[in-house]
């Protein structure tokens, strides 16, 4: 059963930084692309960031490029999100996901 579950999130001031953590299991880790999404208030779900199995390949929406990192150690099949200069428009319930998986959210609040 796969299983993945997102920690890490909290209420910051504009400016600052959050590491988004990803714990998993139930599927070979090492040979997965995962992503991050998130879902704002009222706003549909958005899709933010992506790294292939290897961690040699990722990609950001363009709103957090420059900002967020995605990365990953497979040796702790666990994926991270560092999220820096967030802003009161990274407020939002921050999820990852594999495929149709998605784990329980973790609340990211930005405001001063």
């Amino acid at each position: 059963e796969v299983q993945l579950v997102a920690t890490g999130g909290g209420s910051v001031q504009p400016g600052g930084s959050l590491r988004l953590s990803c714990v998993t299991s139930g599927f070979t880790f090492s040979k997965a692309t995962l992503d991050w999404v998130r879902q704002a208030p009222g706003k549909e779900l958005e899709w933010i960031s992506r790294i292939n199995g290897g961690g040699d390949y990722t990609s950001y929406t363009s709103s957090v490029k420059g900002r967020f990192t995605i990365s990953r150690d497979n040796a702790k099949s666990t994926l991270y999100l560092q999220l820096n200069s967030l802003g009161p428009d990274d407020t939002a319930t921050y999820y990852c996901q594999l495929g149709l998986n998605r784990s329980q959210g973790t609340q990211v609040t930005v405001s001063s």
